[in-house]
């Protein structure tokens, strides 16, 4: 799998991963998620390739304080190969070198075999709750 960053010529195929995976929400418009990405550390925002196939992804932020992690998505065909620990360790390593102290992310408590995954790869539970308030609903 070839790492790299998202190009403009990557959104159907993300989206299509996004989809697959589930991780698509009725409240975001995922073409809108791409667009305030690009806006914000574009360069966070990596897909992994395979035969010109998007078949991972991951969009990291840092925002000065935390970084964060969000649209983390393998392909069930391509899944227990590595590619999710190879896509994260690269955005991880991009989040560090901006200075990060410490990675955020969230994962639906009904989700198991992803919080699996992550407790696997040093991300462990921070016994918090995590709150939100929505300005914008992409519907």
């Amino acid at each position: 799998m070839n790492i790299r960053p998202y190009e403009e010529k990557d959104r159907k195929g993300v989206i299509a991963l996004w989809n697959q995976c589930g991780l698509l929400a009725p409240q975001n418009d995922p073409h809108k998620d791409i667009d305030r990405k690009l806006k914000v550390d574009a360069d966070l925002f990596l897909v992994g390739v395979v035969n010109n196939d998007v078949v991972a992804t991951v969009m990291g932020g840092y925002e000065g304080h935390r970084g964060w992690i969000n649209y983390l998505a393998v392909s069930p065909d391509y899944q227990r190969k590595g590619y999710g620990q190879a896509i994260m360790k690269a955005v991880e390593g991009l989040i560090i070198a901006k200075g990060c102290p410490k990675i955020n992310l969230q994962v639906r408590n009904t989700n198991q075999t992803v919080i699996a995954f992550y407790n696997a790869i040093g991300y462990g539970n921070d016994q918090v709750v995590s709150l939100g308030k929505r300005f914008e609903n992409d519907n």
